[in-house]
């Protein structure tokens, strides 16, 4: 529903494999609906309310505020492009609402 609104946004999407690294049984405790908060906070964790190209950022970093209200941090260091610990493999996919840059981590913010 959030991606339905009107705005742009930035989506960090992870591969199979960034899930495949999770530890074994987190992605199905996750679909368990006691734990419904905390998927919807992992999610929002992979959106942020405005369009960032990954060409805003040539070197250093810049802090993030994500749709759940944590903080990542987007680095870049020669021509490699992460947000907190995980890669950008493909960066900005343009779609009609924003931009999608493909991950190879699964982002958890701190509780």
């Amino acid at each position: 529903k959030i991606l339905q609104k009107k705005g742009q946004f930035t989506v960090f999407v992870p591969t199979d494999d960034a899930f495949a690294k999770m530890p074994k049984g987190s992605v199905e405790s996750l679909l368990k609906p006691e734990n419904k908060k905390r998927l919807r906070e992992i999610l929002k964790y992979h959106i942020i309310k405005s369009r960032v190209p990954t060409k805003k950022i040539s070197s250093g970093t810049a802090k993030l505020k994500m749709l759940n209200e944590k903080r990542a941090v987007l680095s870049s260091k020669d021509g490699k492009v992460k947000i907190n610990q995980a890669n950008i493999l493909k960066a900005d996919i343009m779609a009609k609402n924003g931009i999608i840059h493909i991950i190879d981590e699964v982002l958890l913010p701190q509780e």
